[in-house]
């Protein structure tokens, strides 16, 4: 059938939301992010941030299955007045280099469109989702924090900038 991309709306979709959530941390953090945060991260604690904040979520759906989830709405960094944000995306392992992903992100830019720019946070030492957000047109701007994940942990911002066109080459081709 393929996988398709759609807002969320069911209860199915949400549960599903929240197991991806759970388990794309499981296996996309050990080693960037501290262990004893992972194990405190359930999958009754994503269900309930599923529930929420439902708003402004595409799924990724195999089937009924949901694979992948992406979040988005308005910046909520003060020195980015005019910018969107994608907040979360995230994809299970299985589903990596099958360009579940780059849909989910041209979708969410879809959403955002009318924005100048779009921002996003990741992990500093998360290397390959900086890749996958390069491919897609986002570059680090240099702003850079801490947040607390029971330890001290690196988050860096990418800003994707819209010009007048969009050239196919800032296309992902993950």
């Amino acid at each position: 059938m393929g996988v398709i991309i759609k807002k969320m709306e069911t209860d199915a979709e949400i549960k599903g939301k929240a197991y991806v959530h759970w388990k794309a941390w499981q296996e996309a953090y050990p080693g960037i992010v501290p262990q004893k945060y992972l194990d405190g991260l359930t999958l009754e604690k994503c269900e309930t941030i599923a529930y929420r904040w439902p708003d402004n979520i595409l799924v990724a759906k195999d089937g009924e299955d949901v694979v992948g989830f992406a979040g988005y709405g308005k910046c909520r960094n003060e020195d980015l007045p005019d910018a969107g944000e994608v907040s979360a995306i995230y994809i299970l392992a299985a589903y990596y280099g099958q360009g579940v992903g780059r849909r989910l992100m041209e979708e969410t830019l879809k959403r955002l469109d009318d924005y100048p720019r779009v921002a996003l946070w990741v992990l500093k030492e998360n290397k390959r989702a900086i890749r996958f957000y390069e491919k897609c047109g986002f570059r680090l701007d240099g702003r850079e924090e801490t947040i607390k994940l029971d330890t001290p942990v690196q988050e860096v911002r990418m800003i994707r900038e819209r010009g007048p066109a969009r050239p196919e080459t800032d296309r992902a081709e993950d």
